[in-house]
């Protein structure tokens, strides 16, 4: 056994330190940023948020409206064939849509029969709560032999060495965060996780070193800690709770002493688990809650709020550009992020 010292942060525990700007107004920051991947040598620009392949977020409602803004979705594991050929935009807003796979024989054999129709789909994720198992490399290893010219997402993981590890076995962006989910419990059932702030500053800088790139996926709140999460280094930042509860999501609407809400929850929660899989298995248990979420109608709401803060996060620093942030960030540490007087 052995005890880390190092101190470890999470977004809450930072502000940025406000600095002289140049900048006369908001709407001259540039949010848009151009990558070009390690492996498959693919080129994408637009605005680098994604949306978790989570039910009711990873959905092709949210794609096509966050598509119009550049932003990308992963789809949820359950988009097979059958649910794609059911979209009739696909071809609309493909650039900017990943294909979400586990590491099981039928997730391969799904995913193989989507690209053999949709072969121009150009981002594959593999997505597992644990990112740390030999079996997970050499199923990435295998994903990049047989589709060298695809993007692939690989994760979770949450430090420098795994992170490397992934790169070099095939993965072109990590995914990066274990724990920090609004309706994610794996640090309550295992004890495991990584404050998400130092670890995304340490991944990043790994995945940068290799010539690669990182998602900060999970942890954020508010629109400031998105733009922590790319002060912090982070090429894309992935959400879920924070888009959840809306029209586009296609969630079940609830009624509760006149309110309406939408049921959202983890991935790893009984709520997942019955509906796709038929219900945990013995060997395991839930790592995921279930909530309602307050109904927030329509989505181009909350990415204009979103998209509102980063801007305002840069002018406070002096970025002229979201490819700026990082390098103009100085993060102080707090015991409080705000007055929370009047927030329940």
């Amino acid at each position: 056994m052995r005890i880390e010292e190092d101190l470890k942060l999470d977004y809450s525990d930072v502000l940025f330190r406000p600095k002289r700007s140049t900048l006369s107004s908001r709407k001259d920051v540039d949010l848009k940023r151009t990558y070009k991947f390690k492996y498959s040598n693919n080129e994408w620009s637009g605005i680098p948020i994604m949306a978790a392949n989570m039910d009711g977020v990873g959905e092709l409602g949210i794609a096509e409206k966050l598509s119009n803004y550049g932003m990308i979705t992963c789809l949820t594991k359950q988009h097979d064939i059958k649910k794609i050929k059911q979209f009739k935009k696909i071809k609309s807003i493909y650039p900017n849509i990943a294909l979400s796979i586990g590491i099981k024989k039928e997730d391969f054999q799904n995913l193989d029969k989507i690209l053999k129709e949709y072969n121009f789909i150009k981002f594959i994720c593999i997505d597992v709560a644990n990112g740390y198992s030999e079996r997970f490399s050499e199923f990435l290893k295998s994903v990049r032999d047989k589709y060298p010219t695809k993007t692939i997402i690989a994760g979770n993981v949450v430090t420098a060495d795994m992170t490397q590890e992934l790169i070099l076995s095939g993965a072109d962006i990590v995914k990066v965060g274990i724990g920090p989910g609004s309706v994610c419990t794996t640090r309550i059932q295992t004890g495991v996780g990584y404050p998400q702030l130092s670890a995304v500053i340490e991944c990043a800088d790994a995945a940068h070193g290799l010539g690669a790139h990182m998602i900060a996926d999970g942890g954020c709140t508010c629109p400031g800690d998105v733009a922590k999460g790319f002060g912090g280094g982070a090429d894309f930042v992935m959400l879920g709770g924070m888009f959840a509860g809306h029209d586009e999501g296609k969630g079940k609407i609830v009624k509760s002493n006149g309110s309406k809400f939408i049921e959202f929850y983890g991935s790893s929660s009984d709520t997942a688990n019955n509906k796709h899989y038929g219900g945990l298995s013995s060997y395991r248990s839930s790592e995921g809650r279930t909530v309602r979420v307050k109904y927030r109608g329509k989505i181009e709401n909350t990415i204009q709020d979103i998209l509102g803060g980063i801007r305002s996060s840069c002018t406070y620093v002096g970025a002229p550009s979201l490819k700026q942030l990082s390098k103009c960030t100085t993060f102080v540490r707090v015991s409080k992020q705000f007055n929370d007087t009047f927030i329940k």
